[in-house]
């Protein structure tokens, strides 16, 4: 039975060719998909594929290297502190601008707009090695470009006027237009100027059936910066409306810096907390650890409304939204970890399940 390719990772031209040469290195054989023949250099969603039996040993390899990118030293980092909306000039980019606008506000920052484009491949050879396409007609790019900076142009115009409207905060906004992978693009601008929050629309455009969950959950489960989606369907109008947010924490010390980080951002005076602990069994370590939260919230934020609750299920975003519905909660908080590459491919985190099934707002942090 013939060895099937399946696709490893999605990344730009330089880092595709990094894990193929490591990749053969290590003897395992990997193809190279959608390349500009033309202007390699700029060629972006790039696919390094591998075959399906070499998998295991190639998750191991990208994650290791993966983690080396990560570490390597941060530069360019502006001091501005900056509220970051990824956009893709949908429909949605009004909803989202509203909640990056009043976030921006609170934080005293500024606005920046960032638009990735990705740029049409056609695939004209391959062979064993690599299968590529070639651009002939230059203006075909420019006319992306060209598309892109209109419709920015109309945006920008279209917010000046409801600043002047009073209907969003007078803060300093500005675009940014990148070419390449939007998951990427959008963690590598947080690793370089670490905004102080990111928010960004869910059930945006979908570049490819091949990828795995949606852009926005890729960022929330990487991002070095605490994130807020905005559902396209949910039923919030504005973030004046948040009046209840249910925090879910496993009892972890670093939930309650991340707590912390969320009360100062929504305000202890103007919001109603609830702590939710979700576990498959009932354990009576549960109540003690519950019992030691309430006395935390209690002498250091005496004036903060909380309620707490115990659910009998783990990780299950049909509970957790009935528990919403039940109780108007208008945010889900959590924090979450950065898991290496096998588990977010086979067992999705609790941000990609929310994200693709609940319509309530998310907050995620990442201590």
């Amino acid at each position: 039975m013939e060895d099937k390719l399946v696709t490893l990772a999605i990344r730009t031209f330089q880092r595709a060719q990094m894990i193929k040469t490591v990749l053969d290195e290590n003897g395992i054989e990997t193809v190279i998909h959608n390349l500009n023949l033309e202007q390699p250099e700029l060629a972006v969603g790039v696919r390094v594929r591998i075959k399906e039996s070499d998998l295991p040993r190639a998750l191991k390899i990208v994650e290791e290297m993966e983690s080396a990118w990560e570490n390597e030293p941060v530069t360019g980092s502006k001091l501005t502190q900056q509220v970051l909306i990824p956009i893709d000039l949908t429909d949605q980019v009004s909803k989202v601008t509203d909640f990056g606008f009043y976030f921006a506000d609170l934080l005293a920052a500024e606005v920046v707009f960032l638009y990735v484009y990705f740029s049409p491949a056609f695939t004209i050879s391959s062979n064993n090695d690599l299968s590529t396409y070639s651009i002939s007609d230059s203006e075909l790019l420019k006319r992306i470009i060209s598309s892109a900076n209109a419709e920015i142009e109309i945006m920008t115009r279209q917010i000046h006027e409801r600043i002047a409207k009073g209907e969003l905060p007078n803060i300093p906004f500005s675009f940014e237009m990148k070419e390449g992978v939007p998951e990427d693009q959008i963690l590598d601008y947080c690793k370089k100027n670490n905004p102080a929050l990111v928010v960004m629309g869910t059930h945006g455009k979908k570049l490819t059936n091949e990828l795995i969950g949606s852009v926005t959950a890729e960022v929330m489960e990487s991002c070095i910066s605490p994130v807020f989606a905005v559902p396209v369907l949910m039923t919030m109008q504005s973030p004046e409306e948040i009046k209840r947010i249910a925090f879910l924490t496993n009892f972890d010390q670093k939930d309650l810096i991340a707590i912390d980080r969320a009360i100062s951002l929504f305000g202890s005076d103007k919001v109603e907390f609830y702590f939710v602990h979700a576990s498959e069994k009932k354990e009576a370590w549960d109540e003690v650890m519950l019992s030691g939260i309430k006395s935390y919230f209690a002498n250091h934020y005496p004036q903060l409304v909380t309620n707490y609750a115990l659910l009998n299920a783990h990780d299950t975003p049909e509970l957790l939204n009935t528990f919403m519905v039940d109780n108007q909660i208008n945010v889900l908080a959590f924090n979450t970890r950065r898991r290496n590459l096998f588990v977010r491919l086979f067992n999705p985190s609790l941000a990609y399940k929310m994200v693709l099934h609940s319509d309530t707002p998310l907050f995620v942090t990442h201590v």
